[in-house]
Formats: structure tokens, sequence, C-alpha cells
């Protein structure tokens, strides 16, 4: 074993700063092994050990003195009992002097070493324990030990039945252990006094130790033997004040700082704390072992024995494990009779088990550890409940008690002085896992059970700080913002970890390979023993109690199936907390109970919230300063809790988590449509956070962006609610409806605050204008919070989607507003004014509109700052309609307040065109808007047309208007593109066409002169009523609007007609005039197919009657145009006929001609038999022109063959 080494285990690390003589090694060097560890191979049989020292108050190692022989050991040094440098602040505890060790010592360690527990350590435990345990085989004492199980780890204490049933008689406590004990145990119990030669080696191995460390120390005289029966007797006082029982443990009022609780005794009380893995046991070992150093040994233990009395097996075992555990690799021995030195010998640690009359096997004690922590983990299976492992002195058997079942029997649990002990170091062990929990989510179910098994031990009415804190961590191990992938099997949260184990675990079947535990002659002595062992010979056999403590059973984390489930689960932990809280709280004012059957009443709700529409306004102004006085501090608080004590902390903590839950359940139940519980929800945890703010002294940013979050959720709802109204007394009941629970949880709330500093936000309104106006104050108070907060830049999603709602509500209300303007408009009749009442719902719409473009632009949402921006342009078209009916029908002219607005109008949708920038953006918005611009200049341009403004214009200017309005309406009418609104393209443009057709026919008619204006009208309007014929040909939904464009052409080419003097010419106009009407042939087979569709559909009664017209078709517009046909095709094919006739006299042999001459009289005579029939139908009427224009254009194309051959 190297020297480098065997001072590393001992000595501080390097470069660690040594304070007040306390030395802690850091992480990475505890747990490293080659620096810190050692294998012994002793005999040949190989035991691992390694020893890594976790902490140690020892001083600097020192060599020890060597005494001269004859030195007289009862005589006491100069330096006997005093302190010294080279001692250090450990003092006599150093070298052995120290009294017991306390009965909580493992606990001691346990709470300085938390993240060893529950985990990677096997035991906890003081060195003497774990010594006593490994030589029951081969020692006839009594042992007694406490034994507490903390997940995988198990805690052994000394019980020391003496001094426990000592106390017992002087206070009470444990008589039912001293009953039970003298009924089964020994009936004939008393006290045992130590002998005198107890003492006497007490004290001469004390003076043996301060020469050792003292060599140049003079000898004192010997004092007189009543001087020494008053030390021995002051050493026995001491004794027994040093292991005395506290009372049933109190937590201290500060357990979240301090929860050591030093002051009760539950301190590491040990030298040095050690690591030690024997085998493949970890124990965490507490050591008080005198250690020197120096020199040629730079570790060694030093020992006192008598001459006359050899090393037996027992003290053998005993300095073998001492040196195992504190890593020293020698041994030196001073042997002495009568107290006189008589020499020194030096043995090396893997030589002490072959020492003449100290001879065992280290393989054999490897198994008795094996089979010890085997029966312990498979026996003490209990989290919470305490263990005695009993042997009695010369008795080979040992048993093993549940002392917490036996306890429960009588009438206070709490006279078991360990409960408080265990409950805190279940506490804190969750804790500290806790501390931990981002990195490992598989030990929820650990947390849990800890927690769980923490409650469990604890009286409400003594530890509430503790119970309150408990539940919360509860609760915070159900993460609420969990996504739903995480709640299935494969979740960390749900696989078994092989650390976990069960809050309530069955004890494990008997079974003869694992040793039998509950087999006893005598059964009336075994009847309470949870486990025995009938002889201490079994420990010896390799693997009898074989590694069951390895088979675990799994703790699951429960899985929640849902979200309201998991927020449920956290809402009853907060709701236990909170009690326990409030039950601290000692005022004489106190709430009377909630009764879970009567729902709270609600007496804080005034008028203002449904009074005028100034009420919302000033609850908002109110809210808005009482979150800027948050952030300097104000506190109010109605229950008189102090601010900074733990019941405030606390009670913060929990409400803020409750806050958080009903915001996760609000949220839900808005993703299932269930909007009255989804206002429930949130309007509780705006209650929540109502309190909290009354509470808090210091407002958190991540509290207000908590807010911020919630009044957003708040705003989605109210504006869910006014759109689905229909289903309105549904949300009303879930609304109202409200759990045992809930109630519990806002009488808690109660005694802090009024809890209405939202009632302006969670009101459930019936009238729509108001849920708009609260959702958008909802809206505002959360931008307000973030600009006031600085959280804007911190929260940027957040910030960007709080503006997005701002914007959208604004929208929302704007278009209600609109649309009220827009019914009133339509509701006047009598007045032709506008009214004030629609100024002013215009101005509240515009007003929305403007605000909401700002929000959208201020965030570069080009796409709905364009969509606000056309509903702009749509409020613009509202108010120019409104403007129209301010004349007499007969006299009306477009007025300039609609040219106006119109022109407004115009200006809005092309800002929308300018935000989007390319069509790109957004294909379906970028339509949208050019399809309403286009409309607008359409509109505008018809009614120029229709309504022409001739008093205040020239015709001429009139005409230039409407023309540049129809262009630019066409330029953003897009005919070319497939989509769903083609079709309308294209018939908004072929009637762009024929209108400017109409309107250059009317100019040509009615102008006289210039005859280069003229033909450029005439160039003008032939162009159009080409392309409106060919668009509206294109349509087969408007045969009407095509037949009354062909007609208009017809009448064009008359009115050409007129002009011309030679008959050529006019044969001419007419041959193309009867070509259009061959051509309007396509339209009447869309009457024709309409009309005979019309006419199928009826299966009874008369079918005329039945349909006067079809959804598309106008019957009497039909019969109109049909008429104008017919009298139109009379007078052209009347003309053709003179004409052809007059020119068949002056040249004969024209067989073209004599040919059309001959089918136009033909179907001249035929159509004037079809109209003299004033009973035809409308459908015979259409079969005949639909035959007679077939004939038309047969006669046309054989002509036109003839001609050609």
């Amino acid at each position: 074993m190297g020297d480098p080494k065997e001072a590393e285990a001992e000595g501080p690390p390097a470069g660690a700063a040594v304070r007040g003589g306390l030395s802690l090694l850091s992480q990475g060097e505890s747990e490293e092994p080659s620096a810190q560890g050692s294998a012994l191979f002793l005999g040949g049989n190989e035991v691992k050990s390694r020893a890594v020292v976790k902490y140690s108050s020892a001083p600097p190692r020192t060599a020890f003195a060597r005494l001269e022989e004859k030195t007289d050991l009862k005589l006491p040094p100069a330096n006997w009992l005093r302190e010294s440098a080279k001692l250090g602040p450990a003092g006599t505890t150093i070298l052995g002097n120290s009294k017991k060790s306390k009965p909580f010592s493992s606990f001691g360690m346990a709470y300085g070493f938390i993240d060893s527990v529950g985990n990677d350590v096997d035991v906890v435990s003081d060195s003497e324990n774990i010594k006593k345990l490994l030589k029951i085989p081969y020692s006839k004492s009594h042992v007694s030990m406490a034994v507490h199980r903390i997940g995988r780890t198990l805690l052994l204490d000394e019980l020391d039945i003496q001094e426990l049933f000592m106390r017992s008689s002087q206070t009470g406590d444990w008589t039912w252990l001293k009953e039970f004990y003298q009924r089964l145990i020994d009936q004939k119990w008393q006290r045992k006094k130590k002998s005198k030669e107890h003492w006497y080696q007490k004290a001469i191995l004390s003076k043996f130790l301060y020469y050792s460390i003292n060599g140049d120390g003079a000898a004192q005289p010997v004092p007189s033997t009543a001087e020494q029966q008053e030390s021995s007797s002051s050493d026995q006082t001491d004794d027994s004040q040093g292991a005395s029982w506290p009372a049933p443990f109190e937590m201290p009022s500060s357990v979240s700082e301090d929860p050591s609780a030093s002051s009760q005794g539950l301190k590491n009380d040990f030298v040095r704390n050690i690591l030690w893995t024997f085998e493949d046991i970890h124990m965490l070992v507490g050591s008080n072992m005198p250690i020197f150093g120096g020199g040629r040994y730079p570790a060694v233990s030093l020992r006192l024995r008598d001459n006359n009395k050899p090393i037996n097996v027992l003290t053998g075992i005993d300095y073998w494990l001492d040196n195992l555990i504190c890593n020293v690799p020698e041994l030196v021995m001073c042997f002495h009779v009568n107290g006189i030195v008589q020499k020194y010998e030096m043995i090396k640690t893997e030589e002490i088990p072959n020492l003449e009359n100290s001879n065992f096997s280290t393989k054999v004690i490897k198994d008795i550890a094996q089979n010890i922590l085997s029966f312990l983990k498979s026996n003490c299976t209990k989290e919470g409940h305490t263990y005695w492992l009993f042997k009695a002195s010369g008795s080979d058997i040992v048993k093993l008690y549940d002392l917490t079942t036996l306890c429960e029997e009588t009438e206070d649990k709490y006279q078991n002085p360990f409960t408080m002990p265990v409950a805190i170091l279940l506490y804190k062990v969750a804790c500290n896992m806790m501390m931990k929990k981002n990195q490992n989510k598989k030990h929820y179910g650990t947390i849990r059970t800890l927690l769980l098994n923490c409650l469990k031990l604890l009286d409400k009415s003594r530890h509430p700080q503790i119970i309150a804190s408990a539940n919360y961590m509860l609760s915070e191990l159900f993460q609420l913002d969990e996504p739903k992938k995480d709640e299935n099997s494969e979740s960390p949260l749900n696989e078994n970890s092989d650390e976990s184990y069960s809050e309530e675990e069955e004890e494990m079947p008997d079974s003869d390979e694992n040793g039998s535990y509950s087999t006893s002659s005598d059964p009336s002595d075994d009847s309470k023993a949870v486990a025995v062992i009938k002889s201490v010979g079994e420990l010896s056999v390799p693997e009898k109690y074989k590694s069951i403590h390895q088979i675990r059973p799994s703790c699951a984390f429960p899985v929640c199936h849902d979200t309201e489930e998991r927020c449920r689960l956290v809402l009853s932990y907060v709701l236990e907390g909170l009690k326990s809280v409030d039950s601290s709280i000692k005022k004489e004012s106190d709430l009377p109970a909630a009764d879970p059957s009567t729902p709270i009443p609600l007496k804080y709700e005034d008028e203002s919230t449904r009074g005028g529409p100034e009420g919302p306004e000033q609850q908002m102004a109110l809210f808005l300063d009482k979150m800027g006085s948050l952030q300097k501090g104000n506190y109010s608080s109605q229950s008189g809790m102090i601010p900074g004590s733990w019941q405030h902390k606390m009670k913060l903590q929990l409400i803020l988590k409750s806050s958080k839950a009903y915001y996760v359940l609000s949220d839900a139940a808005m993703s299932l449509q269930k909007y009255g519980r989804a206002l429930r929800y949130i309007k509780l945890a705006l209650q929540s956070h109502d309190t909290y703010c009354c509470l808090c002294t210091n407002m958190l940013s991540e509290v207000l962006l908590f807010l911020s979050q919630y009044l957003t959720l708040c705003g989605d709802i109210q504006l869910m609610l006014a759109q689905n109204a229909n289903n309105r007394a549904a949300h009303l009941e879930e609304f109202h409806y409200q759990t045992k629970e809930d109630q519990e949880i806002l009488h808690s709330l109660h005694r802090e605050s009024s809890c209405q500093g939202f009632a302006w936000a969670t009101d459930l309104s019936t009238d729509l204008e108001s849920q708009l106006s609260v959702s958008c104050k909802c809206y505002e108070a959360a931008n307000e919070i973030l600009q006031f907060s600085g959280l804007k830049s911190q929260n940027p999603e957040h910030y960007v989607q709080v503006l997005k709602r701002m914007g959208n509500i604004r929208n929302e209300i704007g278009v209600f507003y609109m649309n009220q303007a827009a019914a009133l408009q339509s509701e006047r009749v009598v007045s032709k004014s506008v009214s004030a009442a629609e100024q002013q719902l215009w101005k509240k719409s515009f007003s929305c509109f403007e605000k909401g473009i700002h929000n959208f632009e201020s965030i570069e949402d080009a796409t709905n700052a364009a969509l606000l921006l056309c509903n702009t342009g749509r409020l613009m078209r509202i108010c120019a309609q409104a403007h129209c009916g301010a004349g007499d029908e007969f006299k009306r002219e477009f007025s300039p307040e609609e040219g106006l607005y119109y022109n407004k109008a115009i200006d809005y949708y092309l800002k929308a065109l300018r935000s989007l920038g390319t069509r790109d953006i957004h294909p379906a918005v970028w339509d949208s808007v050019n399809w309403e611009l286009s409309t607008t200049y359409f509109t505008m341009a018809t009614l120029q047309q229709d309504y022409a403004p001739l008093s205040r214009k020239a015709q001429e200017q009139i005409e230039k208007e409407v023309s540049e309005a129809m262009m630019k309406s066409l330029k953003y009418c897009d005919v070319d593109s497939v989509s769903a609104r083609q079709p309308l393209c294209q018939y908004r443009a072929a009637t762009i066409h024929h209108r400017l057709a109409s309107m250059y026919h009317s100019c040509l008619r009615n102008q006289v002169g210039d005859e280069h204006l003229r033909k450029q009208h005439r160039v003008l309007a032939d162009l159009h009523y080409t392309k409106a014929t060919k668009l509206f040909q294109l349509l087969k939904d408007a045969p009407c609007e095509l037949l009354r464009v062909q007609l208009e052409r017809v009448a064009f080419a008359e009115f050409q007609m007129t002009s011309q003097n030679s008959n050529v010419g006019k044969l001419k106009t007419l041959s193309g005039a009867l070509d259009i009407m061959v051509r309007t042939e396509h339209a009447f087979q869309l009457i024709q197919k309409e009309l005979v569709e019309e006419f199928g559909q009826p299966k009874s009664g008369d079918a005329a009657p039945a349909a006067d017209a079809s959804p598309s078709l106008s019957r009497e517009e039909v019969m109109k145009l049909l008429s104008i046909f017919e009298s139109r095709l009379s007078f052209l094919l009347l003309q053709s006929i003179k004409l052809l006739s007059s020119a068949k006299k002056k040249t004969s042999n024209n067989i073209e001609e004599d040919t059309v001459l001959k089918t136009n009289k033909h179907i001249y005579s035929q159509l004037l038999r079809a109209t003299a029939n004033k009973s035809a139908t409308l459908l015979e009427r259409v079969n005949v022109i639909v035959h007679l224009l077939g004939q038309l254009a047969t006669a046309g194309s054989t002509a036109s063959s003839s001609a050609v051959q």
C-alpha cells in the first residue's frame, strides 16, 4: 500500500482550504477511486475494501511519542484532559474520551450527506454499530439497534435499552416498550451498573493517548482514590448526559433554513465521515478512532493491550475493521502490565486476521455483512417505520420488531422519539432530489413516496410548516405545462427505476432458500417479531439470505390520463398546504370554516361592472394603478400574516401554484370549446393571483408574466363566448358550477383578499358589445403589464401574441360597429339624411380599425394589417352608401360625399396592397384586396354613369371619369388566374366592357360634329362589345346578359346602317347584323336548357306557375329580350329581303344572293307565323328561335362555301 494513498485517505486534499480544523473533500476528489480507495489482499482471500474520507475535523496528523519502558500509565500526564494546538478544535474527542454517540448519530450524518441517502448508500451508521453487527456470530453480547429505511438506505443507531428505560421511569416515555420488553424478553429487568474495572481501563487508555501526543510531558502525582472516584463519577455523569434521549421531537420554526436541528442533538458528532465500500456494500460510516502519522509511519492506529490478556477473535476483528474503515495500513500495539509500559509491536492490517489466538476468515466476515444487510433490507420494508434489531445477551436468536406498529397500538404514536427525525430525513432527502428533478425525472415516483411517507408520520397540529412544504413539493412534481407526448407509457416519469420503491410494500414470503425468518419453538415469544434469525451461525453461511434487497418493488409515478386530472392532483396538494398554513395563523378574527355544501357568496360584484360604459374602464384604471403600486412593495394581507414569515412565504408559493393549475385547466377547457368552464377556471386563476398581489411585497417579473398570460387567455375566452352566443345557457351553467375543492381554496384566498381585483375581466355578460369590450381590455391590460414591467423585450413571442390578439379584437369590434351602422342604414326609410347614431358608430368602428392597424404594423404583420385596411375601406364604402339616398330618386345625382368616401376606400385598399407588397406573401389576401378595390372602382363608375352629376360636371368629364374608373376596375380584376373567384371576375370584366360599349354607343348617337371623335367612339364601342361578348360566352350562367349585349351590337349596326347610302354597304352591315343574331344561338340554347330543367322539376300540378323564375333566370327578362329579339330579327330579315330583291332586278345570275334571298324569305315567313301564335309558351318560342337560327347558320355556311367554289 503506497504512502501517497495512505496520507490522502486521512489528510485534506491538495489545495483545499482548512478552516478551524475542518477539512472537506471536494466532490471530485471524494469520488475518485484511484486516489482515495485501496484493495486489501488478506490471507490469500481477496476482500475488496475502499475508504473515501468525505469529511474530517481532525487536526493535521502528528507522529505518536513512543513511551519508554516502565512508564507508569496510572500517573496522568501534564496535558491530560487539556486542550492543545495538536489536538485542534476536536479536543478530547480525538483521544477516545468522547461522550458516547447520540441516539440519532446516523441521522446527523445523513443530514450532512443527503445526496447519498436513499440513493447510492446501503447503510449509514457509527463504525461501532457496524463492528457490533459483524461480530454477532462470534460474540455473546447483546445487540440492540434501531433500524430505519429511507429509500434503499438503512440507518442504524444503537438503541440503549438501559438508558431508554432509565428515562422511561423518570418521564413516562417509552413505557409501552418497557412493558413489552419485560413481558416478552426479560421479566426481571433492572439497570446494570458498569464495573469499576471498566472505568479503570477507560482512564488508563485516556492517559496513554495523552502521553503519546506529548512525549516530553512530565508525570504528575497520582491522585488519591477519592479523586479517582470523583473523576470516574464525573465521567459517568457526562456519559449519561451525552446519551440522554431528547424529548418528543419538536421541529424548530426555521425548518427550511436549518432542518438539521443541531440544537436537538441531530448533528454530525464524528471526527470523520467515511464512505466505506466493503465488497458490494456501500456504507457511510462515522469514526472517532485516533490516527497518528509522520516519519516512517504515515498512518497508524495506536492500541493499548494488557500483556496478561491475549488478543481474542473479537478484539482482532475490532482492530481489523477499524483499520479498514479508516484506510490505515498498520497497527501499533503498546503492551502493559498493571499500567507499566512493557513494549511496542507493529502489525500490518492484512496480518491481523492471522494473529495467534485471533484467527478469523475475512471471507466469513464478508458473508456475515452481506447476510445481515440482506436480512434487514428484506424485512425493514416500510419507510418511516422504526425497526428494532435485538439479540439478548448469551442468546443465538436475533429478532426484528416493528416498533412503529407496536407503538400505534398505544394511545399516542408520537411517543416514538424517532418519528420526527425520520420524517425530517424523508423530507430532506425529497428536497435534495427535488433540486435535481430536471436532470432526473425518473425519480419523481421516489420523491412522491418519500413525501407521502413523511406526511404520514407528522401531526398536522404540531408540524404545519413541514406539512405545507411537503404538499407544495408534491404539487411541484406534476409538470402543469407538460406536453401530451410525455403522458404515454414511454415517458421517463413512468419508467420503473431500479432505485424506486413502493410506498406500501408487502412483506416478502418466507423461503427456505433465503432463510426462515419467523419460525420459532416458542410462538408466544415471536408473535410480535417481524422476522427472526434462528441461529447466529446462519449468518456465516455464504448467501444464506441472498440478495433479496436487490429486487426492489418499483414505485411508478401516477399516470395522469389528461391535463385536468393532473391539475386536480396538484390542487388537492395545494389545498392541503393552504389548510396547514391557515391553521398555523392564530387570529381572533379568523373566518369561519367553509361549509362544503354551501357556495361562497360572491358579494364583491358591484354594479359598476355592468353599469355604464365607464364601469370597466374605471376598474381597469384601478387595476393598473394597483399593478404599478405593487412595484413599490405595498402589502395588504387581511389575515395578519407577518411578511417574511414561513407562513407568508409558503402561502405565496401555494397560491401561485394554484393560479398556474387553474390557468392550465382553463386553457384545456378552452381547447375543448367548454368556454363557460374555461372562464370559471381563469376567474379562479385571477382570484388566486389577486390574493398573491395582496400578499406580495416584491413582485417578481416572472409572476407579472404569468398575469399577462392569464389576462391574454381571459381575453380569448371572452371573445369565444361572444362568438358562440347560441350556446349561452350551457356556458352559463358551467361557469356557475363549483367543486368542493375550489370552494375551500377560494375560502383560503378570502382570508387574505376580497379577490375582486379582476372582477371586470371575468364577468359572464350576455351583451355582445360588452363581451368584446372586456376581451379587448384584457389584452390591453396584458400589454400594459408587459410595457411597464420591461418584460416586452425578454418575452418577444408573448408580446407579439398579445399585440396580434389586440389587433384581432379591435378588428372584431370595428366590424361589430360597422355592421350595426349598416343595419341602421338599411332601416332608414323616412329620414334621408345620415343620423348622428350612424356617424357615432362610424367613428367607433374607424377608431378600432385604426388602433388594430397600428398593433399589426408595430409587429410587422403585413397580412393582418392589410386585412384591417381592407375592412376600413369597406367602412368607407358603407359611409358612401349612406349618402346616396340624400335626394329624390328621379333627380338623384352622384354626390361629392359619395365620391369622397369612395376615394377614401380606394386609398385604404391601395395601402393594403402596399402593405402586402407582392402576391407571394399571402395570395388569398392579395386577391381579396384586389377584388374589393376593383369592386369599389366599378361601383363608383356605375353610380357616376347611372346617376351622372350633370348639375356639377360636363358630360364629357363624367364620361372620362367613368371610363378611367372602369379601366382601373378592370386592372384589379384578374380574369386569367384559375380560382373560385374567376367566374365572378369574368362576369365583372364582361359587365365593365358592356357598360363602356353602351356608353360609347350612346355618345355616338348623341354626338354631332367632330368626325374624328365619332370614329374613335365607334371603334371603342365595337371593341368593348366584342370583348364583352367573348367574356359572357365563357360563362354558363349569364345567357340574358350575352343576349342583351348581342342585341345592343345589332342596334349599333342598325345605327351605322342609317348613315349608309349605298345598297352594297347596307347589305354588308345587314349581313354582319344577321351574323351577330346567329351567334346568339348559344345564349338561347342555355335559356332553353334552363327552361327544360325548370319545367322538368315539378312532379304534380301546373308546371308553369310553380316556377316563375329559376334561381339564375328571370322569365320576365327572357320574355322581354325574346320579344325584342323577334322584332329585330324580323326587321333585319325584311330589310335583307328588300335589298336583295332590288339588287336582283338590277343584276341577275348571282346564285349566292339568290340562295340567301330564298332562305331569308323562308325564315321570315316562319318567324311571322311563330310570332302570330299568341298562345305559344316561352319554351316553344325559344325552341322556334333556336330552330330558325340554326337554319340561318346553315344557310350562311352553304352560301359561303358556294361562294368559295
